[in-house]
């Protein structure tokens, strides 16, 4: 009997203790550690900015496709948009509030005839011609320093038989009525073709003379221009340009007045296979042919 008690009583002992260690395994579970990182709260302005910028528009994107403006391509500089339209590239800077001149965008929009001009109809009024001036030029966009000095270029004016203070002016009824000159003496080797040329090409030894084609004002000297190399361009009027490319040298700083016939360059081959001229007659910017309106030689 004694021996049957003591096998309950130990039975007993042990259906307590595992109950105890039930009890105990679940009320002391080990802590459990959350490594998940915190959400961070993203501000407004925090979004925004990760945000894709917006393009901006344009400048003058609201005139782009009317008359007198003009929309920047790739590739384009404001001097050669300037001879495009037959206007002075300074004058475009002014005109567009270009503080850098060199900084114009693909898109940009603009004007490229005068505040308050009817771009549709050509303009009358001919270009002043004052004394020849031989100040340094003011920086121009995307051009070097045009060579040559100011006794070079005064020496270049009495050579050609030019007074520059005195030669009076002839006088001009209506802008087409340019009294015109040869700008060289060579052969011509590449005449006119609009697509391709867009002038004359002639022929010449290096430092050969090159001459203003007509009375007119420097708007441009340097060799900024791709495909030009040493580059003069000269406004006549309000409606011609004529542009001298592939010099050696220039004699001439832009703003300067010159004559009919004043050397202005010294025939060279800048941006060019051979010695040459390039010579440009410019109306309204569009190229036409030199031959039709120079003497007959």
């Amino acid at each position: 009997m004694n021996e049957v008690r003591r096998r309950r009583a130990g039975v007993l002992c042990a259906v307590i203790s595992g109950l105890l260690l039930v009890g105990c395994s679940s009320t002391h579970r080990a802590p459990v550690e959350d490594r998940r990182a915190p959400a961070k709260s993203i501000s407004p302005s925090s979004r925004d900015a990760k945000r894709p910028a917006q393009p901006a528009t344009p400048a003058g994107s609201d005139n782009a496709g009317k008359p007198g403006y003009y929309t920047v391509r790739p590739q384009d500089t404001l001097v050669r948009i300037a001879l495009d339209n037959g206007q002075n590239w300074k004058d475009l800077a002014r005109w567009n509030g270009l503080d850098n001149p060199n900084l114009i965008e693909v898109g940009q929009v603009l004007r490229v005839a005068p505040p308050g001009a009817d771009p549709s109809l050509p303009g009358t009024r001919p270009v002043a011609v004052a004394k020849v001036e031989t100040r340094a030029p003011d920086s121009k966009p995307g051009a070097a320093p045009a060579g040559g000095s100011a006794g070079a270029a005064s020496a270049a004016a009495a050579s050609a038989g030019v007074s520059a203070a005195s030669a009076p002016a002839p006088a001009v009824g209506g802008d087409d009525a340019v009294n015109w000159l040869w700008p060289a003496n060579g052969p011509v080797t590449t005449n006119f073709d609009e697509i391709k040329s867009k002038g004359l090409a002639i022929a010449g030894k290096a430092g050969d003379p090159v001459l203003a084609a007509a009375d007119g004002r420097v708007v441009y000297a340097g060799s900024g221009l791709r495909g030009y190399g040493n580059l003069v361009i000269v406004k006549h009027n309000s409606t011609y340009l004529t542009a001298y490319a592939h010099n050696q040298s220039l004699l001439v700083k832009e703003d300067q007045a010159v004559r009919r016939g004043q050397k202005i360059a010294e025939m060279g081959s800048t941006d060019a296979e051979s010695v040459r001229l390039h010579f440009e007659i410019r109306r309204q910017g569009k190229p036409i042919d030199p031959a039709k309106l120079l003497p007959p030689r």
